[in-house]
């Protein structure tokens, strides 16, 4: 199966950027998804087919990681590089998981906004880890990874805003617990991207 989706020759950077590929894609089918308010049983295939993908390629990188002697940058960050994208599109599986048992029908304005700040992380991930094929794209790597700190604080700040909304004005106990659990979620998305970060400047740091 995995020889239909790459290539014989391996290259870390190649995988890198696929893997990274369906982050975004995941990030963005997401955002679509949180705006139209429910998910389709379209949509939850959709995105399955996504972060199966990711896994495959997640686990393609590991499984040639073990056999290689010869890497561009030190094992331990190429493993958590895979792992940790691999992660985004776990959790934004989650969340539409979750969305699904819940029965959400409508938009919620709080994940809408998240979904938004999410795409931007995501495209700045994007921007570095693309950028590691070449040390003299350093300071753009960088302030890539500056830039998904920025969002990751932005969620924070949203996560603490939603969960105040719906302790003043949120009586269902039960509508309260599965938005405080998707809010939280989402703004897990942006933790990891915070983290995924910080390997590529640690990969710089190495480098440098």
């Amino acid at each position: 199966m995995l020889s239909k989706l790459f290539p014989k020759e391996f290259n870390f950077f190649d995988f890198f950027d696929k893997e990274m590929g369906y982050v975004e894609d995941a990030s963005k089918l997401f955002k679509k998804i949180v705006n139209h308010g429910e998910v389709t049983e379209a949509f939850r295939e959709e995105m399955r087919d996504i972060e199966h993908n990711g896994d495959k390629m997640a686990y393609a990188i590991i499984e040639t990681l073990n056999k290689t002697f010869i890497t561009p940058f030190d094992r331990e960050d190429i493993h958590a590089l895979a792992k940790k994208l691999d992660d985004v599109n776990d959790m934004l599986n989650t969340i539409i998981s979750r969305m699904k048992v819940y029965r959400i029908t409508k938009p919620n304005k709080y994940l809408i906004e998240f979904s938004e700040i999410i795409e931007k992380s995501t495209a700045s991930l994007g921007t570095a880890v693309r950028g590691l094929r070449n040390t003299k794209n350093m300071n753009a790597v960088l302030e890539a990874c500056r830039q998904v700190s920025k969002f990751e604080s932005e969620g924070d700040k949203l996560r603490d805003k939603s969960l105040g909304d719906l302790v003043d004005n949120e009586k269902d106990p039960f509508e309260f617990i599965k938005w405080k659990e998707i809010c939280q979620d989402a703004e897990t998305v942006l933790d990891i991207c915070k983290v995924v970060g910080h390997v590529v400047e640690t990969i710089l740091v190495k480098q440098a």
